[in-house]
């Protein structure tokens, strides 16, 4: 087994770390409160954005003109620096995705929040990305089925709504404000329609009964330790690190809002999948298979590997990834939280395309096809459903 701190194999390319957005504030001058919402008619009705600035803002290079089939010389991979990402941190540090690869060679690019890795893929600058369904869910909608495949999923649970000690009860939230990673990412999808099954309303310029800033993780923490922001919707580890190092306390884990009746596995709920290019996959389906074996290779070593060996691992690709390791107690709360599993749990998506509708980040639509489990199935040797939503 790979040591987590030797030297990344000779076909995998430095990390190239991607921020999504400038600094957010707890609150939006008029000015800025425009220039969201107009970014939102884009994320709800616009065509797939083209991500200029990625690569040290080198074009976006040309698709690969290999034949059909052909394995790729190349696979760009996203993924975040969360623990939620962790079979992406873990499959990228121990080897497991390039030893699979053989000969083509793999780029990665870490991102903040899940619109700015669509803009990637959707631009040709990555090929494929770990993160959240919701994203994923509106790229596929804007696209009209034409964008991207959820071919994996990766990890269940692990986000929470966590507030300043004195906020009690949901009551207590009008007048608020509130964060979440970014707008129309799936922690925002799930605090906007959550806040809306409450009484509250909430629009995508920071206006509304409550106010929601999106707010890049690590000044989430900042702003909540200055006393600036009153909670906030975030997976792992920032939800743990609120809690522990700044006395947040949740007010809701997401967990418990879901019951099983949509995916037979309650408490369990999407937090990040393994999607791909459609264009890409249909050029390339041997890389992107490899990819799968890469990547159940490491759901598989997460759910076997001791807790110590299993947090060692995680921290130290976090610190590659994210430049800074976690406290002990708070990567062991976060891997609590979490469930490692290749299932994209397809039976919640209609719940989740709706969610975002309510939260006014996606419109109405038929996902048929957002699926394709096929690769998967081959590799892992069970049968993953896709609900009816997809190739299996």
């Amino acid at each position: 087994m790979a040591n987590p701190h030797e030297t990344s194999p000779q076909n995998q390319q430095p990390s190239t770390r991607i921020v999504a957005g400038g600094p957010a504030r707890p609150k939006r001058p008029l000015g800025l409160k425009i220039g969201v919402a107009a970014a939102a008619l884009a994320l709800i009705g616009g065509g797939a954005a083209v991500a200029s600035a990625v690569n040290s803002g080198a074009p976006a290079p040309a698709a690969d003109a290999a034949p059909a089939g052909n394995p790729a010389a190349e696979l760009k991979l996203g993924y975040f620096g969360n623990v939620t990402h962790a079979p992406a941190l873990v499959g990228v540090s121990q080897g497991f995705i390039a030893n699979e690869l053989g000969s083509t060679k793999l780029s990665t690019q870490v991102f903040n929040a899940g619109p700015a890795a669509i803009e990637a893929l959707n631009a040709g600058a990555i090929d494929a990305t770990y993160i959240g369904p919701n994203p994923g869910i509106n790229s596929f909608v804007k696209s009209q089925g034409a964008s991207v495949n959820i071919i994996a999923g990766a990890a269940a649970g692990g986000a929470q709504l966590v507030v300043k000690p004195e906020i009690s009860s949901p009551a207590d939230l009008r007048g608020k404000t509130l964060a979440s990673p970014q707008l129309g990412g799936t922690q925002d999808v799930a605090l906007r329609a959550w806040l809306t099954s409450q009484g509250y309303k909430t629009n995508v310029d920071g206006s509304g009964d409550v106010a929601i800033n999106p707010t890049e993780n690590a000044q989430t923490l900042k702003l909540f330790q200055d006393g600036k922001l009153d909670g906030a919707w975030l997976p792992e580890p920032w939800a743990s690190r609120l809690v522990l190092t700044a006395g947040a306390k949740v007010l809701v884990d997401e967990k418990d809002l879901w019951d099983g009746s949509l995916s037979g596995k309650p408490g369990e709920f999407p937090t990040t999948i393994l999607i791909v290019n459609q264009k890409f996959a249909s050029d390339h389906p041997d890389t992107v298979k490899a990819l799968l074996k890469g990547h159940v290779k490491s759901v598989e070593w997460l759910n076997a590997a001791p807790a110590g060996e299993k947090a060692t691992a995680i921290n130290a690709a976090l610190k590659e990834a994210a430049g800074a390791e976690l406290k002990a107690d708070v990567i062991d709360r976060s891997l609590k939280n979490i469930v490692f599993t290749v299932d994209p749990l397809a039976g919640t998506y209609q719940k989740l395309l709706a969610d975002g509708v309510t939260a006014g980040t996606t419109k109405q639509a038929d996902i048929n096809g957002i699926f394709d489990l096929r690769a998967l199935n081959s590799v892992s040797g069970e049968k993953t459903s896709a609900a009816g939503l997809g190739k299996e």
